[in-house]
């Protein structure tokens, strides 16, 4: 059987002054997204979309677990990002905390949500900054064009589980 990606189309919002809603539907059933997601060499394969190379994703995969996840973006720029597991509902919901790491005084609590529907999966992603700076930060920090290539790599790899 034939799958057609939905590639480039998550979609964000605003809701408040510090949050971010993403949204993106995958030509893939939740179990393989959630796998995708959540299995450190998996990660590897997607998180960095084509943007750069992943060189680290470590994961305590449990409530109270550290993860921290490390990639290359060019030539001595490297990006890397650091959080704790607050909860964990398999194949529903994960809430984590997220830092930038060149931002460490800035983090959200995340909650990333997963609906399957025909063998689709709907990901939703609530990011919950602590102040209106660190949303638009983020948000100007050209997150959306990465992020777009990320999750896009995300549905392959989800798609090759098959």
């Amino acid at each position: 059987m034939t799958v057609t990606p939905t590639t480039g189309t998550a979609k964000v919002e605003l809701p408040s002054e510090t949050t971010i809603l993403i949204t993106r539907r995958f030509a893939a059933p939740k179990a393989l997204v959630w796998r995708a997601y959540t299995e450190p060499e998996l990660i590897k394969r997607w998180w960095a979309g084509e943007k750069g190379e992943v060189t680290l994703v470590e994961s305590d995969f449990r409530v109270g677990g550290r993860w921290r996840q490390v990639m290359v973006a060019g030539p001595g720029f490297e990006v890397g990002f650091n959080g704790e597991f607050r909860e964990i509902v398999e194949f529903e919901k994960i809430v984590c905390t997220e830092t930038f790491e060149g931002m460490p005084d800035a983090y959200s609590v995340n909650t990333i949500s997963f609906a399957e529907e025909a063998g689709h999966t709907t990901l939703t992603m609530l990011i919950e900054h602590t102040e209106a700076a660190h949303r638009d930060a983020h948000i100007n920090s050209g997150m959306e064009e990465g992020m777009q290539g990320s999750l896009d790599a995300l549905e392959r790899v989800a798609i090759s589980l098959r």
